[in-house]
């Protein structure tokens, strides 16, 4: 829709344009058309064109951007959206191979799909789901992670142990939830954090450890098994001693005794004293008035 107004200036004709068409000025493109001159006998008005933009929806805005987005990266596929009652659904149509839009395990068009989504959600305060989709990808994928499931729920309950499952995005995580939610024998759990975040299933008859030793008991309690199992074993008693009452050598080292004979070292063989001495020998002969005198 275009419709030309004018005014004595360029902003009073864009004014009484926006006023008539109850619009505002992010919602037309303005065109002018004549900027306005004031002569000395006669002046000319000024002349705009507004044009008034295409609203899009947030579906339109998110196939918008995919239409920029996939040329980019290398993949000539056209968007085209299905629905956006629920939920928003694009699906993605290409005359070449499905895997370099896919990618592995889905890795480029679970990427695509986020962006779309936040592209869609730009300015709204309620989220919407999008789903973006290639070739029946999501619902073939979607059926294989129920098999899983319900495959590994049963591995649980017969080992009654948990299980963890690979990291997941949030859309395939919610399909296992949603497909052990009815289950009487076992609940799900979502653990880690992004894009590492798994689901772990836990059995309701969960295997529990009758006692856990802490960190150094295992000796002690494999000789508690071995005890039993061959009999006790008792912890040795030493008597108790008393310890001498003789003074010690005067010296700074603790002094032993030898029972050699033979005075001198002899290599290999032990002196009878280690430690380091302090003092003079001398030191040891009582001073008498007859030694000083002497001296």
């Amino acid at each position: 829709m275009e419709k030309t107004f004018s005014g004595k200036t360029v902003e009073e004709a864009v004014e009484t344009g926006l006023k008539e068409l109850e619009l505002s000025r992010e919602d037309v493109e303005v065109e002018v058309i004549e900027e306005g001159k004031k002569g000395l006998f006669r002046s000319i008005p000024a002349q705009v064109k507004l044009t008034v933009k295409e609203k899009l929806t947030d579906g339109q805005r998110a196939v918008k951007f995919l239409e920029g987005l996939l040329p980019l990266i290398g993949n000539h596929a056209t968007p085209t959206l299905l629905s956006e009652d629920e939920k928003i659904v694009i699906q993605l149509q290409t005359e070449e191979g499905t895997k370099s839009i896919i990618g592995r395990r889905g890795e480029i068009i679970d990427a695509v799909q986020v962006l779309a989504g936040a592209v869609a959600n730009t300015g709204r305060r309620e989220y919407r789901r999008v789903v973006v989709d290639c070739a029946n990808y999501r619902e073939e994928r979607e059926e294989t992670l129920k098999r899983v499931a319900e495959k590994l729920a049963a591995k649980a309950v017969r080992q009654r142990k948990k299980i963890r499952l690979e990291p997941m995005n949030p859309y395939e995580r919610r399909i296992i939830h949603a497909a052990l939610a009815d289950s009487e024998e076992v609940t799900t759990k979502s653990e880690g954090k992004e894009p590492n975040r798994f689901v772990v299933i836990t059995p309701k008859n969960l295997r529990t450890e009758e006692k856990k030793f802490k960190k150094g008991d295992r000796k002690k309690g494999n000789n508690r098994e071995r005890g039993n199992k061959y009999g006790s074993e008792r912890k040795k008693v030493y008597e108790h001693r008393d310890l001498p009452t003789e003074a010690t050598p005067e010296s700074s080292g603790t002094s032993f005794r030898s029972d050699m004979t033979t005075p001198g070292y002899r290599k290999g063989s032990f002196s009878g004293f280690f430690g380091t001495f302090l003092g003079n020998a001398d030191d040891e002969t009582p001073k008498t008035p007859e030694n000083k005198e002497e001296e």
